[in-house]
């Protein structure tokens, strides 16, 4: 898995220099190099995970489905804890930390989130956000084979959230592509529901998944208060407007002019 994620990482890098510069969006400048990779993953997704996910949800009942999805949230929450503290949002880690260790223990090692139910709510923290928390930005975006949608800021913190992953940790490789597996066909399964509005919905799949990812990003670097967006044809708020001035017909109205009993004394 570590090989994979090298792979990855220098392949976001590589692909930077091969820019096109007929792209529509300037976050997207390899917009035809991910196209390709977005049909490619969405032929797999159509013939293994999409099967496999329909499969998983026909054989476990909504009860296993949840506790499956809360043993994977569970092991998040130690990289969501340690960024929590990259971000030297100490208040939140703790929460984040205590979350984990309520969970781990009472909660039958994540299997029943026990610690919402005590306040003790889940956050979404990684190491792209930490990144843009400090002032770096996206870099281009990219679409990853079979990951999907991501960007070269995002690319590099997902490689550093490894080292905090438990399931990256686990030494047995085999045990260790099974918890990924696995993760991933809960993960397709939680949404067969809404993928359907979606394709109903929406004229170009690729630009409303880039446009929701990017935005989703920017909303979560900045804890849901992103800067408002500036634009170029947007009026400033002083608008100053000419002073008038007479016509050159137009009569004078200073006091000289004025009949004398209008004049002031």
């Amino acid at each position: 898995m570590k090989a994979i994620r090298s792979i990855i990482v220098f392949t976001a890098v590589g692909l930077t220099g091969c820019a096109s510069t007929h792209a529509n969006n300037p976050a997207d400048p390899l917009e035809p190099i991910n196209r390709g990779i977005y049909q490619f993953n969405d032929v797999v997704d159509k013939t293994v995970a999409k099967p496999l996910a329909r499969g998983y949800k026909a054989v476990m009942p909504t009860a296993g489905r949840v506790m499956i999805s809360n043993f994977f949230s569970n092991l998040d929450d130690v990289t969501v804890t340690a960024n929590d503290f990259f971000q030297l949002k100490l208040v939140q880690g703790f929460s984040d930390g205590m979350r984990l260790l309520v969970n781990s223990t009472i909660g039958v090692f994540g299997l029943i989130d026990v610690a919402s139910a005590g306040g003790l709510y889940k956050h979404n923290e990684d190491f792209g956000q930490t990144l843009g928390k400090w002032g770096v930005g996206n870099g281009p975006y990219l679409v990853l084979p079979v990951l999907g949608p991501s960007t070269v800021r995002d690319t590099a913190g997902l490689y550093v959230d490894g080292y905090t992953s438990p399931m990256y940790q686990m030494s047995d490789m085999q045990a260790r592509n099974l918890a990924y597996l696995l993760r991933g066909i809960s993960r397709r399964a939680e949404l067969l529901d809404q993928e359907q509005v979606l394709k109903e919905a929406i004229l170009d799949p690729y630009v409303f998944y880039r446009d929701a990812y990017l935005l989703s990003r920017l909303s979560q670097v900045y804890d849901g208060n992103p800067p408002r967006p500036k634009y170029d044809d947007e009026e400033s708020d002083d608008i100053s407007f000419p002073q008038s001035s007479p016509g050159p017909n137009a009569p004078s109205t200073t006091t000289k002019d004025l009949p004398s009993a209008t004049k002031p004394q």
